[in-house]
């Protein structure tokens, strides 16, 4: 933030040019701040500025929102919480009013977004075809090609590459554990789609799925030395392949740091769920695509100790691919198996990759 912009902001706000005569820390001495200490402002300092207008003495106070790892790790969180209190203060009686509320430009300048009511992205348009194409053929022909197990392996290459560096941000990785647990989007959020009176599945038993998966969350808090980047969607609805191996990733989701397992967990289960249409079981041509990008991946990676993580990341995408919203016309027994695959995982220190069929059928039947 610089003086002479903050000027220009509070002018286009008023659409009448204002003059700034200071701006301090409130609850601080009034001295007036000169450009290279406002340029050394503090986030989550609440800043009075005094100004005049038509030659009238006005006041008002910028916040900002510290990033203190309570949830506002990301600029969207901070964003989220600002945007909502700009549209909730004003409706409230006697509470303080919100004038603006704005962003810090890249040059230290000030832009209003009051009047926004949604936010919007634009992309660059990427050529390919998904993924799932490849795995829609492969379960309609029940065979491989070459280039089959190519982009498999090199789907796998792609994420250890990208899991191979790491963050030291304990907050960011305890974050990303707790929001695939409570999230809206995650474990408690698929949670709660499912209605009452399913044949497979009661609230009971998801009750006791979600009290299982909160043990996990202290189990994986402590993992803090596994804080990778990640892509946080990866699946086959967001990879585009071109020619041969060549391809491109869509819809990063939920921040760029956490635990590799939720990668490999929501590519992997594909491979599963894929073969479970076809076999009913981990069996054929989707287990060569699950052992393959295993293999490649511990190749790349050594990391051992994912066999002792992912166990609830599976348990999230299993909810997905379960679920009557997202696959209304999955047939009962492919569901009945996903669920016993829950039950199993969230009771298994280690995930034993060569034995997935074990997990797939209810205990002691």
């Amino acid at each position: 933030m610089q003086l002479d912009k903050l000027q220009a902001y509070l002018s286009s706000l008023h659409g009448k040019s204002v003059d700034v005569h200071y701006v301090r820390e409130l609850g601080e001495e009034k001295k007036k701040i000169d450009r290279e200490e406002l340029k050394r402002g503090k986030y989550g300092v609440p800043y009075l500025i005094e100004f005049s207008l038509n030659g009238k003495a006005k006041s008002v106070v910028l916040e900002t929102i510290r990033p203190d790892g309570f949830g506002h790790d990301h600029f969207s969180d901070r964003a989220q919480v600002l945007l909502w209190q700009h549209s909730a203060f004003n409706r409230l009686p006697k509470h303080v009013r919100s004038v603006d509320v704005g962003a810090f430009t890249r040059n230290g300048g000030l832009k209003s977004v009051g009047d926004c009511t949604e936010f919007f992205l634009v992309t660059e348009k990427v050529e390919g075809q998904h993924y799932h194409l490849d795995l829609d053929r492969v379960l309609e022909q029940n065979r491989l090609t070459s280039l089959d197990e190519g982009r498999c392996q090199a789907l796998a290459s792609y994420i250890a590459n990208i899991h191979s560096v790491k963050k030291d941000y304990p907050q960011l990785y305890v974050r990303r554990v707790r929001d695939l647990i409570g999230h809206g989007e995650a474990i408690m959020g698929l949670a709660d789609s499912y209605s009452s009176g399913l044949d497979y599945v009661n609230h009971e038993d998801l009750c006791e799925i979600e009290k299982k998966c909160v043990e996990w969350r202290w189990k994986l808090k402590k993992k803090l030395h596994r804080c990778a980047r990640v892509h946080g969607d990866f699946h086959p609805w967001n990879i585009l392949f071109r020619e041969g191996t060549d391809f491109t990733v869509l819809d990063r989701s939920r921040g760029e740091w956490g635990e590799p397992a939720d990668d490999v967990s929501a590519l992997s289960i594909n491979y599963i769920f894929y073969s479970l249409q076809k076999h009913g079981r981990l069996s054929g041509s989707f287990k060569k695509l699950f052992d393959l990008f295993w293999k490649m991946y511990f190749e790349k990676t050594g990391d051992e100790e994912m066999l002792t993580v992912i166990q609830p990341f599976y348990v999230w995408r299993a909810l997905v691919i379960a679920s009557p919203i997202w696959y209304p016309n999955l047939p009962r027994a492919i569901r009945v198996k996903l669920f016993n695959f829950i039950k199993n995982l969230l009771v298994t220190e280690r995930f034993d990759v060569s034995n997935v069929n074990s997990y797939l059928t209810a205990k002691g039947a």
